[in-house]
């Protein structure tokens, strides 16, 4: 009869706790999303913008690493977050990484960004 050595065991043993817990947590509820967030604009700015992650996030695959930290860094409740310039998105930063008339709708459009107040 054939042994396994203490580390096969252990990584085996691994295995079979680890796998089914990968498999269910593929079902799993998304995380609790971070609330709507009113970025505010320049004082020409045709009205804010209202930023919304559940917008942003491709369900069947979330990944906040597409945005966090490359595009932008994590904000909390209170903090001031960076302006965000059209000169910016132009450059194809910020918003402008996607909202660039290919990936996802571009600037034609105030209105689809900017709510009048």
């Amino acid at each position: 009869m054939h042994t396994l050595s203490a580390p096969r065991s252990r990584l085996l043993a691994a295995l079979l706790i680890g796998l089914p817990v990968l498999c269910a947590a593929g079902g799993r509820e998304l995380p609790r999303l971070p609330a709507d967030r009113e970025l505010a604009g320049a004082a020409d700015s045709p009205g804010a913008v209202t930023f919304s992650h559940a917008q942003h996030l491709d369900a069947s695959r979330p990944d906040c690493t597409a945005c966090h930290p490359r595009l932008f860094r994590i904000v909390r409740t209170g903090q001031a977050a960076a302006p965000i310039r059209h000169a910016d998105m132009d450059a194809g930063r910020a918003c402008g990484a996607c909202h660039n008339g290919r990936t996802a709708f571009g600037r034609d459009d105030c209105t689809a960004c900017h709510r009048g107040e």
